[in-house]
């Protein structure tokens, strides 16, 4: 039988996932029979991007009947991700994880399923991370930390120890996060976002941005005064 392995997505994410998916693929499997496809439910007809076939998620099940669908979403919109997950799970489609052969995770380490983790991530010991975690590169998680479902860490995040982030939190370029203590961690509450360079110096509540060094809530007030400093 036919292994399809998918990238859900077509974009710029999607494609550099794509050579880790089949970097690792090559590694584990035990037999060469299988497909690399892009999923894009915006095609019309059959397109190749990068030497790979881009199909609708209809037809890929369509096509592909009776064949083994494993797939991972690339898609950095946690909504979106969160969505189509659950639209593959309802059509018998196996979600997988992806990470590049460089990354380096070490002791006690527990990560969902549907995670990718891109080249030059760490993860330390003692960390769980639930399903569908995004880390771009050169990103790293520390030691004692705690993280949600459909979290996304951007290119250069620094996640120090004891952090809790909970689930569909954003994390932007180059952020660091500082450690809290195993009695008072660091917590990013649920669905916030982390802005690019941001500091993260003490727990942020839930659906809020936060910006700056220290980061602080974005507020009209503050995005008002940074427009007059413009």
């Amino acid at each position: 039988m036919t292994e399809i392995y998918a990238i859900y997505g077509c974009g710029g994410y999607a494609r550099e996932v794509m050579p880790l998916l089949r970097d690792y693929v090559n590694t584990i499997s035990q037999h060469n029979n299988y497909e690399f496809i892009f999923v894009n439910d915006f095609v019309t007809e059959e397109e190749m991007v990068n030497g790979n076939l881009v199909l609708s998620f209809d037809k890929l099940i369509k096509n592909y009947k009776g064949s083994k669908i494993k797939c991972c979403i690339a898609i950095a919109d946690k909504k979106v991700r969160e969505k189509l997950t659950q639209k593959c799970i309802d059509n018998g489609v196996e979600m997988m994880s992806v990470q590049s052969l460089n990354v380096v995770v070490m002791d006690e380490v527990t990560i969902g399923e549907g995670s990718v983790l891109s080249p030059f991530v760490t993860v330390t010991s003692n960390v769980s991370i639930g399903k569908s975690f995004h880390a771009n590169i050169y990103s790293y998680v520390a030691h004692d930390c705690v993280i949600g479902d459909f979290v996304t860490f951007s290119p250069s995040v620094k996640c120090n120890g004891n952090v809790h982030i909970q689930d569909g939190v954003y994390v932007g370029t180059g952020a660091i996060i500082y450690p809290g203590t195993k009695s008072n961690p660091i917590v990013i509450g649920k669905n916030s976002k982390v802005g690019a360079g941001a500091v993260v110096t003490k727990s942020v509540p839930e659906n809020v941005t936060v910006i700056g060094n220290p980061a602080k809530i974005l507020t009209r007030e503050l995005l008002n005064k940074m427009r007059a400093n413009d």
